[in-house]
């Protein structure tokens, strides 16, 4: 059972992932390792957004998803350093209050705050709906998201650039709520973290499962070194004998991150003067990214032997979210005139 202590804070961080199953390492490098960082010196409170996932839910197979989903993130979270004596990890549903403050939100909200945000109709063109087709949870996807970051009067939240109009969104909710109600809650601020962009094993798309281009943190050995190997590196490299284009190449975008600078400067040369091929360049970054993630692996098999560790966690989580979670309510029906 975790034992919490206080902790010294610059604030308080809020941030989740919709349960997709295991993380890869897009999802590694583009949050996780950021959130394991900020537990040192912000009150961190992260959250597996079970309701949001059900905004794109279509098929039984959709929902049968969600439980194990749930587990096994919490596992990816555990096994990448997110300290339960450090931060407040717990799912979305698990908060009532979140959809009690997601309704009064979004009596403040107007419907074209909403339709004007950039991901929403992309996520309606990726569904293959039309804006009038889609559920009324997508379209209030951004006020769900708002109650998520201000029920816990979360003043942080650690986004990328191009997350920034979906603070922005949640900024103007806050303002017309305490324009309307008085002051309650905090505007919160961006801490913007430098994502880098890990580039998928087809060379061409960000990383990620829809598109089967993806690494698992959880993959086994064998199961990395088979993926990385169908990866694809230079398109011009079309024989053993050409010299290859690191400065294009995946695999060798990948080696900058896996890599010690002493064997990148040999691969460098190796492949512009066609000395090495582009198998023993993939053989080189498994063993690399294997030898990287193996820690991680290991403590996640651990993890994996108890899980009633893992649901006490998430339970503990739960109940110090839920005691934050009431107070703001109770505070949200005072100013409301509500009782």
């Amino acid at each position: 059972m975790p034992n919490k202590e206080p902790i010294s804070s610059s604030g308080t961080i809020l941030s989740g992932m919709r349960p997709t199953g295991q993380l890869h390492l897009g999802n590694y490098f583009g949050a996780l390792q950021n959130w394991v960082d900020l537990q040192d010196s912000y009150k961190c409170i992260y959250t597996i957004v079970d309701i949001h996932a059900l905004t794109t839910i279509e098929t039984p197979e959709d929902i049968a998803n969600i439980r194990p989903n749930i587990y096994e993130m919490a596992l990816d979270w555990l096994a990448a350093g997110i300290d339960p004596n450090l931060s407040t990890i717990f799912i979305q549903s698990h908060i009532p209050e979140v959809m009690t403050l997601n309704t009064l939100l979004s009596m403040v909200t107007p419907l074209g705050w909403l339709m004007r945000v950039p991901t929403f109709k992309e996520k309606v063109r990726q569904m293959e709906h039309t804006e009038e087709s889609v559920n009324y949870g997508l379209v209030g996807y951004p006020i769900l998201q708002t109650a998520d970051i201000i029920l816990y009067k979360a003043d942080t939240v650690p986004v990328g650039q191009d997350q920034l109009p979906h603070l922005e969104l949640a900024r103007e909710i806050v303002r017309r709520f305490n324009s309307r109600f008085g002051e309650t809650f905090p505007e919160p601020q961006a801490k913007l973290t430098k994502v880098p962009l890990i580039v998928g094993l087809d060379g061409q798309q960000k990383m990620s499962k829809s598109l089967d281009n993806h690494i698992d943190l959880a993959s086994t050995e064998e199961v990395t070194t088979k993926r990385i190997l169908t990866a694809f590196t230079d398109p011009q490299r079309t024989t053993r004998d050409t010299p290859g284009r690191p400065n294009v190449c995946n695999v060798y975008s990948l080696h900058n991150i896996f890599t010690n600078e002493s064997d990148l400067t040999t691969i460098n040369q190796e492949c512009t003067s066609a000395n090495r091929g582009c198998v023993d360049c993939k053989r080189q970054l498994a063993q690399n990214l294997n030898s990287y993630l193996g820690p991680m692996r290991e403590r996640r098999n651990d993890l994996s032997k108890r899980p009633d560790d893992i649901k006490d966690i998430l339970s503990e989580g739960a109940k110090t979210a839920r005691q934050l979670a009431q107070a703001t309510i109770e505070e949200v029906y005072d100013k409301m005139g509500l009782s």
